[in-house]
């Protein structure tokens, strides 16, 4: 994994090997290559716990010695994949504590067991035992009942959910939105030449959010859109509608889990149309082996996180606990990393909106980001394409945000 590009002096002593480049490069936008292979990024709609019981609350526990105290609330008691999700965060948000030079830091753990009446009962104890900052919840459905305790003390919210709709106010998002990605191909393809844009979508959340995006995206390219449609249960309907409009289209944008993509791929090649007369566009939900695995989407390009730094990661995290990190991890990781390097280096503005919103942004696992200040996150994501052994990058995350 690269290193930071080092200014010509660090506000303090930096530490060695990962610690630096995975936490100093948060302070001042440092640049890292960061990740997204060896753990599909999941689709960010899909919103709770599994169905199934839960198991026994877990108890609060403090971790670390420092200082500044930081409340971290996931749903550790909650069933199914979440629970399963959050010990991995927290196992990753422990290792950053670790790998981070004597870290001024003390994060207290709380368990919201997946409810927002949980996530307001964890975040009440956090603040009443000192915490300056929370990181989490992790559903969006949660994050409301931590923000109406928070900001009654003026205290920030570093959330994992990917719903933007609960942002702002002194709530920041750090995952993986949808709009970065189309924002990111979009730009990608324009840059390339493509002008003339097809669409396909769910008719979901996810679909209407990726909609918002890809429109506004395509006319700040001063782009057209020649066809777009949306699909329900019935795909061919709508495929066989775009497929006979793409003889004017450059690119043909299919946002959706690996499963919906291959079968709307194949329901475009059973209304006619030849998929390889015209430039695939996909989000990070690509990055899977359905995919990878489809000849119809072969030479595809979506916009994710460059694969490098989560193969580093996995590899560390591997190493302490004897187990493949859920993809989130990461998110947790580069929270912790960040609060104990702002902690360090900011004094008492630390957690302030305008350390969190520094438009240089920071750097983490998965590569450059930065808070907005209506509390959405804007990455720096690679282009990949798809090919038979999986995603392989062809433009990379960029080095810095724009002006």
């Amino acid at each position: 994994m690269l290193g930071p590009l080092e200014p010509k002096s660090w506000p303090f002593k930096p530490p060695s090997g990962a610690t630096r480049r995975t936490a100093l490069g948060l302070i001042l936008g440092a640049p890292l290559l960061g990740a997204c292979a060896g753990g599909s990024i999941s689709n960010p709609f899909s919103s709770g716990p599994d169905a199934g019981p839960a198991g026994p609350p877990q108890q609060p526990q403090a971790v670390g010695t420092g200082g500044v105290k930081v409340g971290l609330v996931l749903p550790l008691s909650a069933s199914g994949n979440a629970g399963v999700a959050a010990q991995s965060m927290k196992n990753a948000a422990e290792m950053a504590l670790a790998e981070f030079q004597n870290p001024n830091i003390q994060l207290l753990i709380k368990d919201d067991a997946g409810s927002p009446q949980g996530a307001s009962q964890g975040t009440q104890q956090a603040l009443d035992e000192g915490a300056e900052i929370i990181l989490g919840p992790l559903f969006a459905a949660s994050v409301p009942s931590t923000a109406a305790l928070t900001r009654a003390r003026g205290v920030s919210v570093i959330a994992f959910s990917t719903d933007s709709s609960v942002a702002g106010r002194g709530v920041y998002l750090l995952s993986f939105l949808p709009e970065s990605d189309v924002n990111r191909i979009i730009e990608y393809a324009a840059s390339t030449g493509k002008r003339s844009f097809a669409a396909l979508l769910p008719d979901n959340a996810y679909g209407n959010v990726v909609e918002a995006a890809f429109k506004q995206a395509v006319g700040r390219k001063n782009g057209r859109i020649v066809a777009f449609e949306k699909y329900g249960a019935d795909r061919a309907t709508a495929a066989r509608t775009v497929a006979q409009a793409l003889g004017s289209a450059d690119a043909l944008f299919i946002a959706d889990d690996g499963d919906s993509v291959v079968q709307v791929a194949d329901a475009l090649t059973a209304a006619g149309a030849n998929l390889k007369n015209i430039q695939l566009l996909g989000t990070g939900l690509w990055d899977n082996p359905r995919v990878f695995a489809s000849p119809a989407l072969q030479g595809g390009l979506y916009a994710a996180p460059d694969p490098s730094g989560f193969r580093a990661f996995s590899g560390r995290y591997r190493a302490k606990f004897g187990a493949d990190p859920v993809r989130t991890a990461t998110l947790a990781y580069d929270a912790v990393a960040l609060v104990a390097a702002l902690a360090r280096t900011q004094g008492g503005a630390r957690f302030s909106p305008e350390v969190l919103t520094n438009p240089s942004g920071f750097a983490g696992i998965d590569g450059l980001f930065r808070f907005r200040a209506d509390g959405t996150n804007e990455r720096g994501l690679a282009v990949m394409k798809v090919g038979s052994g999986g995603g392989t990058p062809v433009a990379g995350s960029p080095k810095s945000f724009g002006a």
